[in-house]
């Protein structure tokens, strides 16, 4: 029987300095979609898949992050004695249980595979989720599962270690980590091989690497070598494709869409369809976009 999945590492120690100068203060993870923190969308997902304890990798600068998660008892006790009912049930909702997040120190920037392994001793000896901070996304139009609800799917039926992805433009491939493609299950299907930004024209598929995971424990005593790989950074790519060599590997095919809310082109198309997705702005944003495009 396969573990369930009851923890998730949220690497959010990056500097974010595609957002200078509006993430020189203010961690880019804390930047709103909507009138949501991007970190808070990504939180929504892993609780939606059935996460319970939540883990945080956080750097310098980064205090506003662990507020956010915590009790504000002054605006809390404000809300209330205005009968805002409406406003402090909404935070009340998104407060973790306590002893629900744990929040650990990366202290220099090593990469993303030396982000996931300052989470091992929270994690301990069970399978976890990873999800990356910067993508979030939305179900496909009639579907209400988010990407990791679909990877927690997928790994109850594979057990193993997973992955999700999304189709690109083969011209597109050498701007991601990509996967090669084995035996099809319909919407999942054997991971036989994995490279990280393939020179253009040589990649084993189409299917990209989406920001989030479901990784065996194994994975930290490849980390903990500290092997260098692309930028010079501990690649959390590199140490699943040793990991494959002896474990089983599935990609799940997300059918929702992906925004990579770290570029300014991403984070506002995000804005753009999360506010078509808000009945309560949906509207009103329709006809402001109309009239901006004329």
């Amino acid at each position: 029987m396969t573990k369930r999945i009851r923890k998730a590492v949220f690497p959010v120690a990056g500097l974010g300095t595609r957002f200078l100068p509006a993430t020189k203060a203010v961690p880019k993870e804390m930047l709103t979609v909507v009138d949501r923190p991007v970190v808070q969308h990504v939180v929504d997902e892993a609780r939606e898949a059935g996460i319970e304890h939540f883990v945080f990798v956080t750097g310098r600068g980064k205090g506003m992050i662990e507020d956010h998660f915590d009790m504000a008892y002054e605006l809390e006790d404000t809300l209330k004695r205005r009968n805002k009912t409406k406003e402090y049930e909404a935070l009340m909702a998104d407060l973790p249980k306590a002893g629900a997040t744990s929040f650990t120190r990366q202290q220099a920037p090593l990469g993303l595979g030396h982000a996931v392994w300052c989470a091992r001793e929270i994690i301990g000896d069970e399978p976890f989720a990873v999800l990356l901070p910067d993508m979030i996304t939305l179900p496909a139009p009639g579907q209400t599962a988010r990407c990791l609800a679909q990877a927690v799917e997928a790994y109850e039926k594979h057990g193993g270690n997973i992955i999700a992805v999304e189709e690109v433009k083969p011209e597109e491939t050498h701007q991601y980590g990509i996967v090669a493609k084995g035996k099809d299950y319909g919407a999942t299907f054997e991971i036989t091989g994995m490279v990280e930004k393939p020179p253009q024209g040589t990649a084993p598929s189409n299917f990209i690497i989406s920001g989030r995971y479901i990784l065996e424990p194994e994975i930290f005593a490849l980390l903990e070598k500290g092997e260098k790989g692309a930028g010079g950074e501990i690649q959390l790519t590199d140490a699943m494709i040793h990991l494959a060599k002896e474990r089983p590997f599935h990609g799940v095919r997300f059918d929702g869409r992906t925004y990579d809310t770290g570029s300014k082109l991403g984070f506002l198309a995000a804005n753009v369809a999360f506010g078509l997705a808000r009945p309560d702005v949906a509207e009103g944003l329709k006809a402001e976009l109309k009239k901006l495009l004329g």
